[in-house]
């Protein structure tokens, strides 16, 4: 405990305080690794915890969200985190988790970058004796970590599907763009699918956006000038859906309609825009996430009872309903 109460200690001296909103670009690799902490009473370091952070990708407006969440409700029980950016790279997760053991942490908050590799990170929290809370991608290996807490990824889908079998209800022709190697991608598309079965859609593409969703806009723009009888397009979440709705504008296509799963603000606002293709989101709440994140890890640590796997509500924004969410921020 020695060596946690001088990290504690140096986090009090030198960590730099910042709860954000949802910072889009968090700047140099240096920036990436993250102390968060609330100014302490020296006299009670020892009653306090710290925890870890460990998300794939900061500069991902859900992840920085679910993070800002998570260090504002620690942050009302004085206890400092420390975060970490993998930069979507599975043995930078790895050796910044090993940080993390080092620096003795009470529990950390993992999301996986990659749910198969993480595995000899679990294994090495286990023998450290550091309980582990999953969040949004589940792990291949449950049985290692403690409690997994996500989104209702496969609803987020259906509520798209609904709205989109509502609005054209004789089918028609539809793009998806989606990222196979993503587990809730999958989810949320296998969710769509479902809605929209036998009810005369036809997928003439898909488009695989990959790991960091690159050239998404170029693929569209092709599909379009192919097809220019495509009627709607679901994404797997916003950052293809912002591709996607440029892609649109550059051909003066608004005529299609676009759905995504996240609810971004970025993404609602372009919503709030009545000539904008963007017809509807299945939203998450990463605000919620952290906040059930939190509970589940004091009342784990308390030794109190807890859900081992808890799935944080989503649900269907568009225009109807957009002015009760707001465009400024996340839900």
């Amino acid at each position: 405990m020695k060596k946690k109460g001088l990290m504690l200690m140096l986090m009090a001296v030198f960590a730099v305080i910042f709860i954000s909103g949802c910072k889009q670009n968090v700047g140099s690799p240096e920036d990436n690794a993250v102390v968060e902490e609330t100014e302490e009473d020296p006299e009670e370091e020892g009653e306090k915890m710290l925890f870890g952070y460990s998300c794939p990708d900061l500069s991902n407006p859900f992840y920085q969200v679910l993070k800002d969440s998570i260090a504002t409700e620690l942050e009302n029980r004085g206890d400092p985190i420390l975060v970490r950016d993998a930069q979507t790279d599975p043995a930078l997760q790895a050796s910044q988790i090993q940080e993390m053991i080092d620096a003795q942490v009470d529990l950390v908050f993992l999301c996986p970058v990659d749910p198969e590799q993480i595995t000899g990170s679990l294994e090495a929290l286990k023998e450290a004796d550091i309980p582990v809370i999953n969040l949004d991608v589940r792990v291949d290996e449950q049985d290692l970590t403690d409690a997994f807490i996500g989104s209702d990824e496969e609803n987020a889908g259906k509520v798209c599907g609904e709205n989109l079998t509502e609005r054209k209800p004789d089918g028609g022709k539809l793009v998806i763009v989606e990222s196979p190697q993503n587990a809730a991608v999958n989810a949320r598309i296998t969710g769509f699918e479902e809605k929209i079965r036998n009810k005369g859609f036809e997928v003439v593409r898909r488009i695989d956006a990959g790991g960091t969703e690159t050239g998404v806009q170029a693929e569209m723009a092709a599909v379009l000038a192919e097809d220019p009888q495509i009627g709607a397009v679901m994404c797997g979440d916003d950052r293809m859906a912002l591709q996607v709705l440029q892609a649109l504008s550059d051909a003066g296509r608004s005529d299609i309609l676009v759905y995504s799963v996240g609810g971004s603000p970025e993404v609602k606002s372009a919503m709030a825009d009545p000539e904008s293709p963007m017809a509807g989101v299945g939203a998450q709440s990463p605000i919620n996430m952290g906040k059930t994140a939190v509970r589940t890890a004091v009342s784990l640590l308390d030794g109190g009872a807890y859900e081992e796997e808890v799935s944080v509500e989503t649900f269907f924004i568009n225009r109807d309903n957009l002015e009760m969410y707001g465009t400024d921020g996340w839900q």
